[in-house]
């Protein structure tokens, strides 16, 4: 019923309120504030498909303007970005450019001490989605402690967070942390990369301590109060924006039996299950190269939730994650000790969610949970904001 009331809201909102997207200069568009700095230097780049400066990548612009780049480290999904999530990425020479490409998921997180000889400088250019488990964040914060350690400074090309207009969600226990989880934050931390790097440099998180000599160009155009429109998808199964509005709130199903529609035209839009039979939507996950070549449930019948037609409404009214699609799965779901996976309380960032959901709480009582950690959060927060926040 809730979730119908929700609905209603929605429809009365989009008929008083005109939702528009900010128009954001980049930082790595703001190429007069940094080219003249790497010119002459020898430099490494950490991006991936999302690294563009207009219709061009940032390696091309780079290579362009005479300025020396030696090495390419990419994140998960890959330099291209068309790897699935999770798969293994082996070091290769780029095609295009003969520059040697380091893969940074998998075997390997972090750049050597060998990798680093000879470099002046690392950029650092990858388009983030502003929640805990999405693992760019913590490819960061690897290269962070690698310039710490070989003394090398590192450049962000700041770019906007499009779920940077709230924070939410269970603040981490670090008992729980992992690659999908690195940070004592919000599931949703309503950051940029930069003020997240600030953070990660100045909270003391880098081993022992350390702190990396941290360089930022900003975007202009871009606060906390902006709805910012993906020029680029971010990986392979966020296709849409509405699939990055809603990734906060179905990113959680990674951590339970439920499909979320990997396999699909429309991944992360749809909640289901081939028991879910009470539920009238229905979909059927085949085999899509990068999106993903092995779904749950190929060539089977999914029935649950079609979440198409929200996104960037429902969550701009909202200003949460949404908790009911979960707490509703779990109810429908016959045999429940195999709904959830070990992988959860790592998505989660705590065991307690998945043990309020099984106790039958209700959202409510769930987020009455939160607010302590959450507000000691925010504090922590307002000290490395870079841009007008929301409240």
């Amino acid at each position: 019923m809730r979730f119908f009331i929700l609905l209603i809201s929605i429809i009365a909102f989009k008929c008083s309120y005109s939702i528009e997207y900010a128009t954001v200069k980049t930082g790595a568009e703001c190429t007069e504030l940094y080219f003249p700095e790497l010119k002459g230097k020898t430099i490494a780049v950490v991006a991936n498909q999302t690294s563009i400066i207009g219709k061009s990548h940032l390696v091309d612009s780079l290579l362009s303007a005479g300025i020396k780049i030696k090495k390419i480290f990419c994140p998960e999904h890959g330099f291209r970005g068309n790897a699935d999530a999770g798969a293994h990425i082996a070091n290769y020479i780029d095609e295009k450019t003969k520059i040697p490409v380091i893969s940074l998921y998998g075997n390997k997180m972090k750049p050597s001490a060998d990798d680093l000889v000879g470099i002046d400088i690392i950029v650092f250019d990858i388009q983030d989605v502003g929640v805990r488990f999405y693992t760019y964040i913590s490819t960061m914060h690897y290269v962070m402690e690698s310039c710490a350690e070989n003394k090398i400074p590192l450049m962000i090309l700041d770019r906007p967070n499009p779920n940077g207009f709230y924070v939410d969600g269970p603040v981490l226990d670090i008992k729980h942390k992992s690659f999908v989880g690195m940070h004592t934050v919000a599931l949703v931390h309503g950051m940029t990369i930069a003020e997240y790097a600030q953070m990660i440099n100045n909270e003391g998180w880098l081993t022992n301590g350390l702190k990396c000599e941290l360089k930022y160009i900003l975007c202009e155009g871009y606060t906390h109060k902006s709805l910012y429109n993906l020029p680029v998808k971010p990986s392979p199964n966020l296709s849409t924006m509405n699939s990055v509005f809603l990734y906060p709130s179905l990113g959680l199903f990674e951590g339970t039996v439920m499909s979320v529609g990997r396999g699909t035209d429309f991944p992360f839009q749809v909640v289901g299950h081939p028991t879910l039979k009470a539920e009238k939507f229905s979909f059927t996950p085949v085999a899509k190269k990068g999106a993903s070549m092995n779904p749950p449930y190929k060539g089977q019948v999914c029935y649950g939730f079609d979440l198409r037609n929200l996104g960037e409404d429902y969550m701009f009214l909202r200003k949460q994650i949404d908790l009911q699609w979960l707490i509703t799965s779990f109810k429908e779901f016959t045999d429940k000790k195999k709904y959830f996976n070990s992988f959860f309380t790592n998505l989660a960032g705590t065991p307690e969610l998945k043990t309020q959901i099984i106790g039958g709480l209700t959202e409510d009582e769930i987020r009455k949970s939160w607010e302590p950690k959450l507000a000691e959060f925010k504090e922590i927060r307002k000290k490395y904001l870079l841009y007008e926040d929301f409240e």
